[in-house]
């Protein structure tokens, strides 16, 4: 099993990025797929989640009307789309793929927003 996050980097505030999340080793698209993230000193938070055929979604307060999530089972990524990007946005971003059974974690893509 293996989750593996890309699209990470440095971003001026009011920036965006586009992360993926490629998944091989199970069948993806019987997994809901979640991202979250983890600042340096703060508890892990979670961004967003989407079902397992894309058509709920789920976003922390501070994301909505910024952060979209999306997937597509054909190609087994989850993408997280983030819009105007703050400071307080700079985390470790992790996807994880969850049934009530299994729970798989990605290692992490480092998103910096900055000046």
């Amino acid at each position: 099993v293996q989750l593996v996050e890309s699209g990470g980097g440095l971003v001026q505030p009011g920036g965006s990025l586009r992360l993926s999340c490629a998944a091989s080793g199970f069948t993806f698209s019987s997994y809901h797929m979640k991202w979250y993230r983890q600042a340096p000193g703060k508890e892990r938070e979670l961004v967003a989640t989407i079902t397992t055929n894309g058509g709920t979604t789920y976003y922390g307060d501070s994301m909505k009307g910024r952060f979209t999530i999306s997937r597509d089972n054909a190609k087994n990524t989850v993408y997280l789309q983030m819009n105007s990007l703050k400071p307080e946005d700079t985390a470790v971003y992790t996807c994880n793929a969850r049934t009530l059974s299994y729970n798989y974690w990605g290692q992490g893509t480092q998103v910096t927003v900055s000046s």
